[in-house]
Formats: structure tokens, C-alpha cells, sequence
């Protein structure tokens, strides 16, 4: 990782973060049908309780990630977006690394995942394996769909 990267809480909603997150939510949307689309608009994931992340390089924003609370021992990782421009820089396993710190920080002792399941984000769950993510059934709310995975781990 670049020694300027610095992740930072996000606590109000800035501009460049509203931008990443609708580019995400946008992205989410064109891939896949809405019956099978989990993501969340920025003003969804505050008032889910998510605490949300930015990653930046000086000024300039490289991507986000979220840790919306399940209950109080499990949460869910939401809203992982590198910008496209930034992508093998390293944003992504920085902001991974830092959500399962967050989440043991938070007293958290397992997060959970839902991705898609289609070519276009094999490059996503290749990272969550890396980072010692794995298969499991849906959790939470959600259902089998064969457009979704679903994976977790112990932080």
C-alpha cells in the first residue's frame, strides 16, 4: 500500500464520497437484475447504522467500504468500491484489513458477505478469499438467489 493512503471515517456525507457511492450503487444496478441487487444508496447505509470508510491518496478519494452492524458480534461488509482508475494499487485488501480491524475493535466476532455470483465480480471474491473469506448460506435477511454469494469469517 502507498505510505499517503490514509482511511478515514466518514462522518458526514462529503461530495466525493456521495460521487464513489452512487458510481458503486450505479455499477450494482447495471449488473445485476433489482430482485438480486443488495446494494444501498449512501443515505440507506447511514440509516442502517453503517460505519463507512473513505480511502484517499492526499486529497483524492480511491474507494470505500462499509461495516453495517447485524447484531452486536456480526457484521456485514457493504458498499467495497475501488475507483476503476485506482484498481491494483492495493485500495481494496487496505480497506478489507481495515474493516475486520474496525470490526474487532467494535467487538464484532464474525463478518459477513454477499456478492455477486457472475464473471464480473469473480475479481471481488477473489479478494474476499484471499483474505480468508468463505462460503457459507445466505445470513441476515437474505436468500439463495443464484446471482448471489455469500461469504464470512471469523475477525
Amino acid at each position: 500500500m502507498n505510505g499517503s493512503f490514509r482511511i478515514d471515517p466518514v462522518v458526514a456525507l462529503t461530495w466525493d464520497v456521495a460521487d464513489l457511492v452512487n458510481r458503486h450503487f450505479e455499477m450494482m444496478r447495471s449488473q445485476s437484475p433489482a430482485e438480486s441487487c443488495h446494494v444501498m444508496s449512501a443515505d440507506d447505509l447511514f440509516a442502517a447504522g453503517a460505519h463507512v470508510y473513505a480511502l484517499r491518496d492526499g486529497d483524492t478519494m480511491l474507494g470505500i467500504a462499509a461495516l453495517k452492524p447485524l447484531d452486536d458480534t456480526h457484521g456485514e461488509l457493504k458498499s467495497m468500491h475501488t475507483k476503476a482508475e485506482s484498481r491494483g494499487l492495493g485500495v481494496a485488501s487496505a480497506l478489507v484489513m481495515h474493516i475486520l480491524s474496525e470490526a474487532r475493535n467494535l467487538g464484532m466476532t464474525q463478518i459477513s458477505l454477499e456478492t455477486g455470483s457472475e464473471a464480473p465480480f469473480a475479481p471481488a471474491r477473489r479478494l474476499y478469499e484471499r483474505h480468508g473469506f468463505t462460503y457459507c448460506a445466505p445470513f441476515g435477511d437474505y436468500v439463495e438467489d443464484p446471482l448471489s454469494v455469500f461469504m464470512t469469517r471469523s475477525v
